[in-house]
């Protein structure tokens, strides 16, 4: 198809009819909320709460486990990160395949591995059959990570592009808190807990998989394939007859990058900042809550003290909390500012004699408010980073960097801390908050104001 053929001249009559006058044409970044956008957000949502439970259930599971099966720190290391490695994987995989093949497919296909990988571990008999379904179902959540933040930020207004991305944060963070509340009261229940826990996960997974059923494609990936006449069905269906794609539409269309165009000049830049800032917020994350049963003892916080349902609800508001400072501040002011707090907060943790229970509790309990908060942003900087030809890609690329890099401290951690002890690993995680915050500083952009392709540099 000839690409000079499909300027915005030549697509407003389709775009616009029945309308004529140029002023009733609006761009699909400035169309009102509408309750398509809820639906697809409802369903990302969905997907996001299911991730955070199935996640959220492995700490405690964990210790239920150990008690019908020993586990060495290997093994504990190893089941705590085996999600994170198989999103590590999927993100890879299913971003690739969702710029070349379309985010429908991918959409429902990995609700489909979630779902079937979350029910089996009930039928695990070994640790290293558990490792291989938890794998399983990170690789189902990778491809969920690249293709739910892609197709959100191509549907969505950019007046509601950063509550609608920043969300997923929240809605993770309930489904996590959820699991861990179940986990408290459940664990030791019975010998097989842990594989109630663990198999729960499918329930929400099934229902996301069932809704997503009929969801359409994204019309800017239609739109840069050349199948122009898909696209504006699907725009005229969601969202009126006289909702256009882009006002600048036309300069837009191009092949799908794959992960060589997130490397060129004008985008490695912002391949390498999303990349290491995802890294550098989530280890600590994914490291501290994954164990945190086990640290909370080891700062002479015992379960019973109530710090955990405290820090839990912490976790909430944060989230909560995250949006408002979403829409209010600057992208970059909000990532560096709560790079610095978090950051402060784990020396002080470290620096605290093991007496001081208060101050423990009012360190952490700052680092998981300030934490949960600015995580809403690993929604929205990485789809508002990179064009449609490359942006589940570019997600999929900074989930995997991310993932591996939580793997390997939620891995680490309890290895850490028998090693070298509880202190020395917040100051270790610490550093990694500092390496976080400095790449902030250097490379990110702000992309609040812009629409989608302005803001990715399409």
């Amino acid at each position: 198809m000839d690409t000079q053929s499909l300027s915005p001249q030549a697509l407003a009559p389709h775009a616009a009819a029945p309308f004529n006058a140029t002023h009733d044409r609006v761009a699909l970044d400035d169309v009102p909320l509408n309750r398509f956008h809820v639906k697809i957000a409802g369903l990302t949502f969905g997907a996001h709460f299911t991730e955070g439970y199935a996640l959220g259930t492995i700490g405690y599971a964990l210790s239920s486990l150990n008690r019908q099966i020993p586990l060495d720190a290997f093994w504990m290391g190893l089941l705590g990160s085996s999600a994170l490695i198989g999103i590590f994987i999927g993100s890879l995989v299913f971003g690739w395949l969702s710029d070349k093949l379309g985010r429908q497919k991918i959409f429902l296909l990995s609700f489909v591995i979630i779902t079937a990988a979350a029910f089996a571990q009930f039928y695990a008999t070994t640790p290293a059959m558990l490792v291989g379904l938890r794998v399983l179902i990170g690789f189902g959540m990778g491809g969920d990570f690249a293709v739910g933040h892609a197709i959100l930020a191509e549907f969505s207004p950019r007046k509601h592009r950063g509550t609608l991305l920043g969300s997923f944060s929240v809605i993770w963070t309930i489904g996590y808190v959820i699991a861990n509340v179940l986990g408290m009261h459940y664990a030791d229940a019975s010998p097989d807990a842990w594989r109630w826990l663990l198999a729960s996960a499918g329930v929400p997974a099934f229902l996301v998989l069932i809704l997503r059923i009929g969801t359409p494609e994204s019309p800017r990936w239609l739109l840069g394939q050349g199948r122009v006449d898909e696209a504006l069905r699907i725009v005229r269906k969601h969202f009126g007859p006289n909702v256009t794609l882009d006002a600048d539409a036309g300069e837009h269309f191009a092949p799908a990058g794959g992960f060589a165009r997130l490397f060129k000049p004008d985008l490695i830049r912002r391949t390498l900042f999303n990349c290491a800032f995802f890294v550098c917020l989530v280890i600590p994350y994914f490291a501290i809550y994954t164990f945190l049963p086990s640290i909370l003892t080891a700062i002479r916080l015992p379960e019973g003290s109530g710090a955990d349902l405290l820090l839990n609800a912490f976790l909430v508001l944060g989230a909560l909390l995250g949006i408002w400072l979403t829409i209010k501040l600057s992208r970059r002011s909000f990532l560096i500012g709560s790079f610095a707090v978090c950051c402060f907060s784990l020396i002080a943790l470290a620096a605290l004699p093991s007496s001081a229970n208060g101050g423990m509790i009012v360190a952490f309990g700052i680092f998981t408010l300030t934490m949960s908060a600015f995580s809403n942003l690993v929604g929205v900087f990485p789809p508002e980073c990179f064009p449609t030809e490359a942006r589940a890609c570019g997600v999929g690329l900074s989930i995997a960097c991310s993932r591996l890099g939580s793997a390997v401290g939620t891995f680490l951690l309890p290895v850490g801390i028998a090693q070298i002890g509880v202190q020395m690993t917040m100051l270790a995680l610490a550093a990694v908050l500092l390496v976080g915050m400095i790449v902030s500083i250097a490379w990110a952009p702000e992309t609040k104001h812009l629409t989608l392709n302005q803001a990715s540099g399409g």
